[in-house]
């Protein structure tokens, strides 16, 4: 099994077809990219946590798929708020370094909008694998089958670079060129890797096209992707997170369209 396959998992969200959680994370984000305020972003986030619980993903997994987001979440609320927007009180001045109550509550507004934003999208997608999110682009979004056929096994082939990776470093120690400049043998191991997966890919496509999937006849799936009752409930909670992200921030007067004028 490759590092993109994900192991079997018994929580409801599991079983739901992954073109419902696209447009689910899509509809999360997509008013969150419209607006920079806490308000929307704290109601979503805070909405999306309850619907966290239906995902089957232990908290150890949560936080070790996560992290990176949140990790990268305050990185950003800290240069917003160092050179962000000046308005109101300022507490630090210095060179391009601007530190006021303007820039702090845009840093926390952002801080919050990109957790709401990339949380969903992770959490969701834990859960997806890659064999039914093409049969789901085939079938239920009728998505050319060469493409998504296609993706599918480029999609598959990325998790054979860390074993390739792996191996060329274990050749290049073995032949004794590997013991200084890390630099340099970074760039050839990348280079070297760069000619093995182009290579490989070639030999797939070609493999592909001799089994007849890039026949141009009407394919057939060996299983069906059904979209039910609860990938529309999936979506309609998607679509509700953002119905009452917005209600919040527009009744507070904190809605803050950053298409409008300024």
């Amino acid at each position: 099994m490759t590092l993109v396959e994900t192991r079997a998992r018994t929580g409801a969200m599991s079983r739901i077809n992954p073109v419902a959680k696209l447009a689910a994370s899509a509809l999360i984000a997509i008013p969150l990219i419209l607006t920079l305020d806490m308000v929307s972003a704290a109601v979503a986030l805070a909405l999306e946590c309850v619907l966290f619980l239906f995902a089957g993903v232990g908290w150890r997994e949560f936080w070790a798929r996560t992290w990176p987001v949140w990790l990268a979440a305050p990185l950003t609320g800290v240069t917003i708020a160092l050179y962000g927007e000046t308005s109101g009180r300022v507490y630090v001045e210095w060179l391009l370094v601007h530190v006021s109550d303007g820039s702090l509550a845009l840093a926390g507004a952002t801080v919050l909008r990109v957790l709401a934003i990339a949380l969903p999208s992770v959490v969701l997608f834990v859960t997806v694998d890659p064999t039914d999110l093409a049969d789901g682009l085939g079938q239920t979004m009728r998505l050319p089958a060469r493409f998504v056929l296609g993706a599918l096994a480029g999609l598959r082939m990325v998790g054979l670079f860390l074993d390739d990776w792996r191996a060329l470093e274990l050749a290049r120690r073995a032949r004794g060129v590997a013991d200084r400049g890390r630099i340099r043998r970074f760039v050839g191991m990348a280079f070297a890797l760069l000619v093995l997966s182009i290579r490989r890919g070639a030999k797939l496509s070609t493999a592909m096209e001799a089994r007849g999937f890039g026949a141009p006849v009407q394919r057939t799936w060996a299983r069906p992707a059904r979209f039910g009752r609860q990938e529309w409930m999936l979506v309609i909670a998607g679509a509700s997170i953002s119905a009452l992200a917005i209600l919040a921030a527009v009744s507070t007067g904190a809605w803050n369209f950053i298409l409008g004028p300024s």
